[in-house]
C-alpha cells in the first residue's frame, strides 16, 4: 500500500511537471519578473555601488517572494476548472499529500529557476561574492515555505471571484517572517556576524510548514470541492 502512495505521489509530481514543460511561457514569465523587477530599483535609487550592495538582500527576496506570489494561481485552479482536483480528492491517497506533492512540482518549476536567477540580481547589485553561497542556501530554504504557505492561500481562493488578486492578502502577511529571517541571515553574513540564528529559524518555518500547510490546504480545498 505504501508502495502504491509513494508511486501515486510521484505520479502527480511527474504529471505537473509534464503540464508545466508543456506550458513553459508561464515559469519563463515567473523568473523574467524576477529579473526585471530587481533590475528596476536602480534605476530609482542610482547606481552607487555601495548602497545597492547594502539593499541587494532585501530586494532579492522582495522580488522573489512577488515571483512566487505570482505564480501561485495556477497551483490548482488549472485542476479546479477541470474537475481533476474533484477527481484527486476521491482517489485512495490522501488530498494533504496530493497537496504537497503539487507543491512540490511547484517550487521545481518556480523556485529552482529563481534561485539560478539570483546570482544575476546579487551581480547587479554588487553583493559579496562571498555572500552568494548564503543567499542561496537562504532561497532553499525560503522557497519552499513560500511555496507551502502560498498552498494554503491558493487553496483558500478556489472559487472565489478574482481569487488571483485573494492569495496575496491572504498570503503576504504569512510569509513576513521568511523575508525576514532570510535577509537577516544574508545581513549577518555582510556584517561578519553569526548567521545560524536566522538559517534555524528559516528551517524550522520549513519542518512546520511541510506538515500542516497541506493539510490546511487540503481541508480548503475540500470545502471547494463539496
Amino acid at each position: 500500500m505504501e508502495r502504491d502512495s509513494v508511486k501515486a505521489f510521484l505520479g502527480i509530481v511527474g504529471r505537473d511537471l509534464r503540464l508545466a514543460l508543456r506550458q513553459r511561457a508561464d515559469a519563463l514569465m515567473v523568473v523574467l519578473f524576477f529579473v526585471l523587477t530587481g533590475a528596476l530599483f536602480p534605476f530609482g535609487l542610482g547606481p552607487e555601488p555601495n548602497l545597492l550592495a547594502r539593499i541587494a538582500p532585501g530586494i532579492i527576496w522582495v522580488t522573489a517572494l512577488l515571483a512566487v506570489l505570482l505564480s501561485l494561481e495556477r497551483l490548482f485552479l488549472a485542476d479546479y476548472e477541470d474537475g481533476a482536483l474533484e477527481l484527486m480528492a476521491l482517489s485512495p491517497l490522501p488530498l494533504s499529500a496530493i497537496v504537497l506533492a503539487k507543491a512540490l512540482a511547484h517550487w521545481l518549476t518556480t523556485g529552482l529557476p529563481l534561485m539560478a536567477a539570483a546570482p544575476l540580481i546579487a551581480l547587479l547589485y554588487n553583493l559579496d561574492e562571498a555572500a552568494l553561497p548564503l543567499t542561496l542556501a537562504t532561497l532553499a530554504l525560503g522557497t519552499p515555505s513560500l511555496t507551502l504557505i502560498g498552498a494554503v492561500g491558493a487553496a483558500l481562493s478556489l472559487g472565489a471571484r478574482r481569487g488571483g488578486a485573494l492569495i496575496p492578502l491572504l498570503v503576504l502577511p504569512l510569509t513576513i517572517p521568511v523575508l525576514i529571517f532570510g535577509v537577516g541571515a544574508i545581513d549577518a553574513e555582510l556584517a561578519g556576524l553569526s548567521t545560524k540564528p536566522h538559517l534555524l529559524l528559516l528551517g524550522a518555518i520549513l519542518v512546520l510548514a511541510l506538515p500542516f500547510a497541506p493539510i490546511a490546504a487540503a481541508a480548503a480545498i475540500r470545502q471547494a470541492v463539496e
